[in-house]
């Protein structure tokens, strides 16, 4: 017997409007990734999630995409790429779609600084 907890939400809401509810963007102390999570509206019909990171001088230096999202909040870390020094004003955006990722539903951009790097890659506090 499977239960199947997210159908049984009396708060899902369909697919027009389903909304980026929350986005937020955190640094690891490496700098060279970034925990990204998000939350959207419950929903009917499962979104898809395109996320970004983009430089001060407008270049994407990390991005992936979700397909068809399970849960109401997800979370990733993405790796920025090509940047020897990663420490400065990036723009995480996130686009919520469902057939065509050119015409998203929503958007949610949120400004992230990444201070100069406090521990070698690979350690984490904790």
């Amino acid at each position: 017997m499977s239960t199947n907890f997210i159908l049984q939400n009396d708060n899902m809401r369909p697919r027009d409007e389903v909304r980026i509810e929350s986005l937020t963007a955190s640094p690891y102390p490496d700098g060279r990734r970034v925990h990204v999570e998000i939350t959207v509206t419950p929903f009917r019909e499962r979104p898809n999630l395109d996320i970004t990171i983009i430089s001060g001088d407008g270049q994407p230096v990390a991005a992936t995409s979700a397909i068809e999202i399970m849960g109401f909040r997800v979370s990733f870390n993405l790796h920025l790429r090509g940047i020897d020094q990663p420490a400065g004003e990036y723009t995480v955006r996130v686009l919520l779609y469902y057939e065509d990722l050119d015409q998203p539903q929503d958007r949610r951009d949120v400004a992230l600084h990444i201070p100069p790097a406090t521990s070698p890659p690979g350690n984490e506090p904790g």
